[in-house]
């Protein structure tokens, strides 16, 4: 039997991490032609499949009823090895693309930026492997799409 509260509060603790995850993948992939070094192009890459990742579980959020258990796994466990992949594509200040300044002159904040999305990334998988429902990794899920905000909130560029 399903809970009518907690389904109105779960609906818009997804609507928050969708829509956050739906920023960081318009934000993180669109290039234009002086934004094509190959370090931008990997780093945008790569966050664009985070946030097709996200929006593949946050579709089951929507729909319950859709929640597929190997298909969470999937994408949680490819979120989690994927987690180090951008990182090493900051290194050259001038790839600047839709990162802000704040990359290069607050590095150690965003590397405690990169390394919580890593850790909350690593928590996500581990609840999925043994979810049941979407209530199972509700809060991972959750973790995941603050964390994306977190970042790009002081190191992304905003849309003029």
């Amino acid at each position: 039997m399903a809970q009518v509260h907690s389904n109105k509060s779960l609906k818009s603790i997804f609507g928050i991490t969708l829509m956050a995850a739906a920023l960081g993948l318009t934000a993180c992939s669109t290039a234009t032609e002086s934004d094509s070094s190959p370090d931008i192009q990997a780093r945008q890459d790569s966050m664009k499949n985070w946030g097709d990742a996200m929006g593949v579980m946050g579709d089951m959020a929507k729909a319950p009823d859709t929640f597929d258990a190997d298909v969470v796994k999937e994408q949680a466990a490819f979120l989690a090895e994927d987690s180090t992949t951008p990182w090493s594509h900051f290194e050259n200040q001038e790839d600047m693309g839709n990162a802000t300044e704040a990359v290069w002159s607050n590095a150690d904040g965003f590397r405690v930026e990169a390394d919580n999305f890593q850790k909350v990334t690593a928590e996500l998988s581990a609840a999925a492997q043994t979810a049941t429902s979407m209530d199972d990794i509700k809060p991972a899920f959750s973790q995941v799409g603050a964390s994306c905000k977190s970042c790009h909130t002081d190191f992304r560029a905003k849309d003029e």
